[in-house]
């Protein structure tokens, strides 16, 4: 067995996980902070939430495409 490829793989995963956990986290906290009625957010917090779910969905889908082989056939 390569232990190499195998620790390789498993330290990805991990690391791509906590991204997108984290992304998605900030996401729904800066979207919470925007609808704040009771203190005036800054301008900036509902489009770097929606960029946070972006980058989120991006990952998700690029993760999909390198595991479903009908997308990698020519």
């Amino acid at each position: 067995m390569k232990w190499l490829e195998l620790f390789s793989v498993a330290g990805t995963t991990l690391v791509s996980a906590l991204t997108v956990v984290v992304l998605y986290s900030l996401g729904v906290r800066l979207t919470a902070i925007a609808g704040d009625t009771r203190s005036p957010a800054p301008s900036w917090t509902r489009p770097l939430a929606y960029t946070c779910f972006a980058v989120c969905a991006a990952a998700i889908l690029f993760g999909l495409y390198l595991i479903i082989p009908y997308f990698h056939h020519k």
